[in-house]
């Protein structure tokens, strides 16, 4: 089978389904009261690989990816219910409604995950059409003594029933400072520093709220994962995503929550995705450095390009994405659905055995990505392995790579521009340089092909190069 970090356990695990031949799988959803930016199209990258690897293993995969719409506080104080909820403020700001917002937003996300060819879930319960099973959920915490009421008409979660608290993040409760979650002020409403909020009372006018038995309120944010999660999935669930941010507190809630309940580990495997940084800072909007898929088109970049850099980079690594980057895998891509058209045209041939063996082995080996794409790398170089054999493994690889490699194949092609006179020896006098390490030589050919209308892209692949129209 194949093995995936998995952040309970600290390490490597081979990951075998409960059920035969089946893998249940949770992604946590988008919070719908903004456009998604790249960053954070990097964590919903990660389980369509562990989708696309599990159903090469020949699993059927059930994937279920919530859709937050309510719930989710601008400043997640748990203990606040006068916080004000990330889709109200944003319905403010653009003087609409809340779910005109939230529909608006999660529509781009769809679009945006179809860009990125990303697998669509079998479920995407919205947080708004499943207030019932919240209420249903917290009312068999209650009676089960891990959560309780209080006067006002919120109810929190006992943080101290659940002996196992911290297994996920490390952040044990006796370790947990008060008001660690609100800066540095204390709920008196609470009976543990540390316990959170699964429904909290509304104030008079909010929108977005419910009645229930405790009062007119809504649902913590943490409360919602659990409740959908065990609702689609069931009590036994072989793999939970995310990105790395969400490890605490949202999934150790939602853990303590979930196995309080069922009095079972319910998750067997929690895998995170590491952060996105652009050009060496968080994306956020707070730094005036988010990009979106749509900006990659605007330049002229397939936004496919955004999903080899991520490939490019083991999923649980840090990945500083630039401008640069995104250019040079762009021309990849092009450059490999060229070949794999190409070679389309060849006598076919069986897949390359050993090329094949140290594609799969490496995506199996904790999704190692940026191994199965140098092994393609040169795949591609083997004088040795015939046309056919070449496209057949590239085709293979793609269906988890999700790359489009077959997209130019039957299609036809503009005729590149030729070169202008003087720039071949040059390009060539540019790769000789490169390979021997000079990078000065490199820079000074690199200005002259630009003053003679030649831009050169440096990619893992070698040089590739545009060249601008002649002025009129």
């Amino acid at each position: 089978m194949f093995r995936l970090y998995d952040t309970r356990l600290r390490a490597v695990t081979e990951v075998r389904p409960a059920r035969p031949g089946q893998l249940r799988v949770y992604s946590c959803g988008p919070t719908v009261y903004r456009l998604s930016h790249v960053g954070n199209m990097r964590a919903y990258l990660l389980p369509d690989l562990i989708r696309r690897n599990a159903e090469r293993h020949g699993l059927a995969v059930i994937l279920c990816q919530n859709i937050t719409d309510v719930g989710h506080l601008v400043d997640d104080a748990e203990s606040d219910p006068e916080g004000e909820d990330k889709v109200l403020a944003e319905a403010r700001a653009e003087g609409s409604t809340a779910m005109a917002i939230a529909r608006r937003y999660e529509d781009a996300f769809r679009a945006d995950c179809a860009t990125l060819n990303l697998l669509p879930p079998e479920y995407a319960p919205r947080a708004s059409e499943s207030i019932e099973l919240m209420i249903d959920m917290i009312g068999r915490l209650i009676s089960g003594g891990h959560a309780y009421p209080v006067a006002t008409g919120s109810v929190y979660f006992d943080a101290r029933s659940f002996a196992d608290y911290g297994a996920l993040s490390g952040n044990r409760l006796d370790a947990l400072r008060p008001g660690y979650r609100s800066d540095g002020e204390v709920d008196t409403r609470k009976r543990f520093h540390a316990d959170w909020a699964l429904w909290k009372e509304a104030p008079a006018g909010r929108e977005l709220t419910w009645p229930a038995p405790w009062g007119n309120g809504f649902p913590g944010w943490h409360t919602e994962c659990s409740a959908l999660s065990l609702r689609f999935l069931g009590d036994v669930i072989d793999i939970h995503t995310g990105g790395i941010d969400l490890r605490f507190p949202h999934h150790e809630d939602e853990r303590a929550q979930s196995d309080s309940l069922t009095g079972r580990e319910v998750v067997r495997h929690w895998v995170h995705c590491e952060h996105l940084l652009f050009e060496g800072r968080k994306m956020a909007k707070s730094t005036g450095n988010v990009v979106l898929l749509a900006d990659l088109a605007d330049r002229g970049l397939d936004p496919l390009a955004a999903r080899l850099v991520f490939l490019e980079h083991r999923y649980r690594q840090q990945l500083n994405l630039t401008w640069d980057t995104l250019t040079a895998a762009d021309a990849t891509l092009q450059r490999w659905r060229e070949l794999v058209a190409d070679w389309a045209d060849q006598p076919s041939r069986p897949m390359s055995a050993e090329y094949w063996s140290r594609v799969t082995s490496a995506l199996d080996d904790d999704l190692d990505t940026p191994a199965a794409l140098r092994t393609l790398r040169e795949l591609a170089a083997d004088p040795a392995i015939a046309a056919g054999s070449k496209f057949e493994t590239f085709v293979s690889a793609d269906r988890v790579l999700g790359l489009d490699l077959v997209s130019l194949i039957g299609r036809p092609r503009p005729a590149r521009a030729p070169l202008p006179a003087g720039a071949e020896p040059r390009l060539a006098e540019r790769a000789a340089a490169r390979q021997r390490g000079d990078f000065d030589a490199s820079d000074r050919l690199r200005t002259e092909l630009a003053e003679l209308g030649v831009t050169v892209i440096d990619t893992p692949d070698g040089q590739s190069w545009t060249v601008s129209p002649a002025p009129l």
